[in-house]
C-alpha cells in the first residue's frame, strides 16, 4: 500500500513545512550579539526551514548551528555566521558590520576579527534605494538624539549606524508597516535607550548633558557655572521622566536644536500631534521649573 499523500495547497504548491522555533537565546549573550542574532532567528522561523534544512544548506552540524542560534558558548566565527546568513538569504553586509561590533563586545582581539572577515569573501549587496534615502535624511537627527543620551559622538554614530543596519535586515517588515518613519524612529529609540545609563526609577540618565550646554560654557564665574549646571542637570532629569513621545520631541527640539517643522517627519507623527505633545511637555516642565525658560 502506498503511503498517504500530503494534500496540496491551493494553486498546486507543495504543503508548506514550518520548522520548530529555536530555543531561547542564552542570557550570557551580549546586547550587540542579540542585535544581529534576533533578526536571523526571526528569518529562520519565517522561512519555515527546519534545523535539518539549515544543516544541509550551511554544511555545519546541528549541534553547532543550535549553539549559534542560541548565542551559547563562545562567540561564533564569521564563517559559520556567514553560512547561516547566506542559507537564509539575509543581506550579508549589515550582518557583517553588526557581527564585528558584537565581536568587540565579546572581547575578541582586533586581529582575530580581521582575520575571520578576511577568510570569507563576499560581494557587498546594493542598499535598497528607499533605505538609502531614509539613512541620508535621518542620519543627522538620529545621531544628534543619540548623543544627548550617550554623550560620546562615536557612541552616538555607532548607535545610529546599528539602527540603520537592523532596519536593513528587517526592511520588509519596516516597509509593510503602516508608518515606516515611526517604525524606524522607535527602533532608534530602543537602540539608544538600551545603551543609556538608568536612574534608580528606571528612566534614562541624561544629567551629564548639563556639562556640555552652550549657555553654561559662556559663564566665567565658577560658582555661578556650577549652580547653573546643577539646575540644568535637574531640568534634564525631568525631561527624561516625561512619557516617551513627549521626551523625544523635547530632546529633538530643545536639546538638539532641530527645526520644529522637521520633527513630525523624523518621529513619524502628524504635525498636529507633535505640536500637542510639545505643548504638554513644556507645560509639565514649566510647572516643575516655573522660573526656567524652556527654550533657553
Amino acid at each position: 500500500m502506498k503511503p498517504p499523500q500530503m494534500p496540496e495547497q491551493p494553486g498546486g504548491d507543495p504543503p508548506h513545512r514550518r520548522g520548530r522555533p529555536p530555543e531561547s537565546i542564552c542570557e550570557s549573550a551580549g546586547t550587540a550579539h542579540r542585535t544581529w542574532l534576533e533578526p536571523v532567528r526571526s528569518r529562520l522561523v519565517a522561512s519555515g526551514l527546519t534545523l535539518d534544512d539549515l544543516v544541509s544548506r550551511s554544511g555545519y552540524s546541528k549541534a553547532r548551528l543550535s549553539e549559534l542560534l542560541r548565542g551559547k558558548g563562545y562567540y561564533p566565527g564569521w564563517e559559520i555566521t556567514y553560512s547561516v546568513v547566506r542559507a537564509l538569504e539575509i543581506p550579508v553586509s549589515p550582518v557583517c558590520r553588526l557581527w564585528k561590533v558584537a565581536a568587540v563586545e565579546a572581547d575578541k582581539d582586533p586581529a582575530w576579527i580581521k582575520s575571520r572577515i578576511r577568510d570569507v569573501r563576499f560581494d557587498e549587496e546594493e542598499q535598497p534605494i528607499a533605505h538609502l534615502g531614509l539613512t541620508q535624511a535621518m542620519w543627522r537627527p538620529y545621531t544628534a538624539y543619540a548623543q544627548v543620551f550617550l554623550q560620546s559622538e562615536q557612541r552616538a554614530r555607532q548607535a545610529a549606524a546599528e539602527t540603520f543596519d537592523i532596519l536593513w535586515l528587517t526592511w520588509e517588515k519596516a516597509t509593510t508597516s503602516s508608518n515606516t518613519p515611526l517604525h524606524a524612529w522607535q527602533l532608534l529609540r530602543t537602540t539608544v535607550l538600551s545603551r543609556t545609563p538608568k536612574r534608580p526609577g528606571g528612566h534614562p540618565d541624561i544629567r551629564a548633558a548639563a556639562f556640555s550646554t552652550t549657555a553654561q560654557a559662556e559663564i566665567s564665574d565658577l560658582g555661578e557655572r556650577l549652580a547653573r549646571i546643577d539646575l540644568q542637570a535637574q531640568f534634564f532629569d525631568a525631561i527624561s521622566r516625561l512619557p516617551a513621545d513627549h521626551m523625544d520631541i523635547t530632546v529633538l527640539r530643545y536639546l538638539c536644536g532641530i527645526d520644529p517643522d522637521a520633527i513630525p517627519g523624523i518621529v513619524g507623527l502628524s504635525p498636529a500631534l507633535t505640536h500637542t505633545l510639545d505643548h504638554h511637555a513644556r507645560g509639565a516642565l514649566n510647572e516643575l521649573f516655573p522660573d526656567t525658560d524652556t527654550q533657553e
